[in-house]
């Protein structure tokens, strides 16, 4: 993902999953295709090792990140997950001032 330029918003979500995980791997990636074409979406890096993942989207602003919380198939996946799929999680806001990255060369 190439990095957008700050500065814009980061929601961090960090989850274990539950053992009822039926259904998890589709609706999880249909969120990341259905943010992906939301106004005001920038990115998304992610990673789940076994039961715990941590999602991170970036947001051009609040207005942006309220917009994709009230969309009706995002409201959707939250109810299956505080009903079925997740044992606990955490959703953190920030705003991003700066950002850098690094990609070595081939060796």
């Amino acid at each position: 993902m190439e990095l957008p330029t700050p500065p814009y918003y980061a929601v961090i979500f960090s989850s274990l999953l539950s053992e009822q995980t039926e259904g998890y791997k589709e609706a999880s990636q249909r969120m990341i295709a259905l943010a992906g074409i939301q106004p005001g979406f920038l990115g998304v890096d992610s990673a789940r090792e076994q039961d715990f993942g941590i999602t991170v989207s970036y947001w051009r602003d609040l207005q942006s990140i309220e917009a994709w919380n009230t969309q009706a198939e995002h409201l959707e996946a939250q109810r299956m997950g505080k009903q079925r799929w997740y044992r606990e999680f955490r959703i953190h806001i920030s705003r991003v001032e700066r950002a850098y990255e690094f990609t070595a060369e081939h060796r």
